[in-house]
């Protein structure tokens, strides 16, 4: 027989009663404060929970395998993508974005899409979405952007007008605004959609030669969305319907898998295509830069316990390795801070150190102190460099990526509306869109744009309208707007239709 366990304070003291507090009395008594037990416990009680995401907070995540089916490492010196056949074990996440972490998994939302690859150079982090862009181009308007797709500070409620009046203001936002609005804006499960990387990023090689990459995880069970209807019936019926798809699939071992690819563009390819290729708005075409097949991911073990693990994990894109580097796509450069500063706020200094955070190789850093440093906190050795004690770890400069000349001009530089913004959303609703497609667009945006003020439905409409006449034409028609005054919005600069829809 097994020797039963026996119950203890976090301490390891051993406790006599966890059903009766230390009291005066057996029935009319008074509670003593020097039960410890008790105090302890109702003390952990009132901090098991740590503050939730920001953004993300509601998700779902597991553990698995990335093998390389394609060697691609005559354009990276990346270790884990070395040759063919290399496995890395992993663990993802996949959330709703705006939602708390109690609302429903089938909100109309970005989902997110984050990888951490536990390399034998530490830990890679890809951290995306299952959109191939994003709403914004600059990372100074993230909190306002978060801020409209949350609660209005007045009266704790969703607000279409918040939503739209921002969106309406932010013509970039457009691509992602159609794919959110059609039925891609829900998908069926986390294991029925697609991921991506959506930033551009650096390869480069061993001779410190360097190209830029897209990254796309292709399910392979195939995708699948929901109608706003069907999402609305899930909502109320099972708001955990995704969380509970994964989980339950891995259990019966029926073990989710992508098909991951890359688009490579080489530097001088960069300056001449006709948009910028940084701009996380945009996508690179397929028919310019085809997907060249890269490896597998696959998840095959559910966590053991779902806050040590998914809820503690923390991934960000400022953690690289050999062999791959940033672009200058301004919404990046701004996540490369706020992703790390938003664990050390959530999680803690030493958030690291958290096992499902901790690189599977030994970590080697001079920092020293803080919360919950559980490793050690490096003995006796040196908590400064350079030092003059043997052993002690040193920068490895063959990990520096390729030196870049730019010309700069320091200033906060304004980007405009250009026209160039409108193309790609025209293109997604002629050329990829069927009539199906299209129909529940309009009808997904009728419904929450309907319940925005008539000014901002006229604003909205118009940028729509000047991306597609049909696409605009059909959304003031549904709305009861004047298609006259939306199509004269729709010829005004974006300044003047700001003014004309005060």
């Amino acid at each position: 027989m097994t020797k039963e366990k026996k119950l203890t304070t976090a301490s390891g003291i051993p406790v006599s009663n966890d059903q009766a507090s230390l009291t005066t009395g057996p029935i009319e008594g008074y509670t003593l404060l020097q039960d410890a037990h008790l105090s302890e416990k109702l003390a952990h009680f009132n901090r098991e929970r740590i503050p939730e995401r920001v953004v993300h907070a509601k998700g779902a995540g597991a553990h698995g395998v990335f093998e390389v089916t394609n060697d691609l490492s005559s354009f990276t010196c990346a270790d884990f993508l070395s040759h063919k056949g290399k496995k890395t074990p992993i663990f993802a996440r996949f959330s709703t974005v705006g939602g708390e972490k109690g609302s429903a998994d089938a909100e109309r939302d970005p989902r997110g899409f984050a990888v951490k690859f536990y390399t034998e150079q530490g830990n890679y982090d890809l951290v995306g979405n299952n959109t191939p862009v994003f709403f914004i181009r600059d990372a100074i308007k993230f909190p306002d952007f978060i801020h409209t797709q949350k609660r209005n500070p007045q009266t704790n409620l969703k607000d279409p007008n918040m939503f739209w009046d921002f969106l309406s203001l932010t013509p970039e936002s457009l691509h992602q605004v159609i794919i959110l609005f059609s039925d891609r804006g829900t998908p069926a499960t986390f294991r029925h959609m697609n991921g991506y990387g959506s930033h551009t990023f650096m390869w480069y090689n061993e001779k410190k030669e360097y190209v830029w990459v897209k990254y796309h995880f292709k399910t392979d069970q195939g995708n699948k969305t929901l109608t706003a209807e069907e999402a609305e019936i899930l909502k109320g019926n099972d708001p955990d319907h995704a969380t509970r798809d994964l989980s339950e699939a891995i259990e019966r071992g029926e073990f989710p898998s992508w098909s991951v690819y890359v688009q490579i563009m080489t530097p001088q390819q960069a300056k001449e295509y006709p948009f910028d290729p940084f701009d996380v708005t945009k996508v690179w075409y397929h028919g310019d830069f085809p997907l060249i097949e890269l490896g597998k991911m696959t998840l095959n073990a559910n966590p053991q316990n779902y806050h040590a693990e998914t809820e503690q994990s923390a991934f960000s894109p400022s953690n690289l390795v050999k062999g791959i580097g940033w672009s200058p796509d301004k919404l990046l450069q701004g996540r490369l801070f706020a992703y790390h500063d938003a664990h050390l706020y959530r999680l803690g200094t030493n958030y690291q150190q958290i096992p499902i955070n901790r690189p599977k190789h030994e970590a080697h850093t001079y920092q020293r102190d803080g919360s919950m440093s559980i490793q050690g906190n490096g003995g006796p050795t040196p908590n400064y460099y350079p030092n003059s004690i043997s052993g002690t770890p040193a920068p490895d400069e063959t990990f520096a990526p390729p030196a870049i000349e730019i010309q700069a001009i320091l200033e906060s530089h304004t980007r405009f509306i250009e026209d160039v913004d409108f193309i790609q959303p025209k293109e997604m609703y002629r050329k990829v869109f069927n009539d199906t497609d299209r129909e529940h667009l309009v009808h997904n945006l009728t419904l929450h744009l309907g319940g925005a003020k008539k000014n901002l439905q006229k604003r909205q409409c118009a940028l729509f309208y000047k991306a597609d006449k049909d696409w605009g034409t059909k959304l003031a028609q549904a709305l009861k707007l004047d298609i006259k005054e939306i199509e004269r919005l729709s010829l005004l600069s974006q300044e003047e239709r700001v003014e004309a829809t005060r």
